[in-house]
């Protein structure tokens, strides 16, 4: 039977993805392949025919064949994480502002929807402010930023140390 047959059956975290505002291909196609390591409950997209471009398959390799991929548009976004948060999960921003907790004192919830900002830009305060907390990847160096595929594989990290599943093991 091996891995394949077994795979739908494992259990995922309950850590769902939400790059609705992330437009360009090959970041999806990164956090696609992240997402999958880390068997994530979902990633969310904002354009389902992202998917079907070279740059995000070259980054994803097979990832998207294993990994559930959702899809909500910018303009569905606010009523979506209301529904989120109504299914009891809590909405934590990946984004530098004041108010966003460090990522190494923060403790994830256990259902958690990371959201993720657009290239070069970020949340809108709109969004951010639907927002249950937020969270910041402390940084020492003179760019001010990470790539949001980069940022969001960090946090994904901390938060798969903070929630194991029984299987996990080290990558090899």
């Amino acid at each position: 039977m091996g891995k394949r047959h077994s795979y739908w059956k494992m259990p995922r975290r309950n850590l769902i993805i939400c790059a609705t505002l992330v437009q360009n291909p090959a970041n999806l196609g990164g956090l696609c392949r992240t997402a999958e390591a880390f068997r994530l409950a979902a990633l969310v997209t904002g354009d389902a025919s992202m998917t079907q471009r070279a740059a995000f398959r070259d980054l994803a390799v097979s990832a998207h064949r294993w990994q559930p991929l959702h899809i909500c548009t910018p303009l569905e976004l606010p009523e979506w994480i209301l529904t989120q948060q109504q299914s009891g999960y809590r909405a934590i921003a990946l984004e530098a502002h004041p108010r966003a907790v460090p990522l190494p004192e923060f403790r994830f919830p256990q259902s958690t929807v990371l959201i993720l900002g657009r290239e070069l830009t970020g949340i809108p305060p709109e969004i951010l402010d639907q927002c249950d907390q937020s969270v910041v990847i402390p940084q020492a160096g003179m760019v001010e930023s990470l790539n949001v595929q980069t940022a969001a594989a960090i946090a994904i990290y901390e938060y798969s140390k903070q929630h194991p599943l029984p299987h996990d093991r080290p990558l090899e």
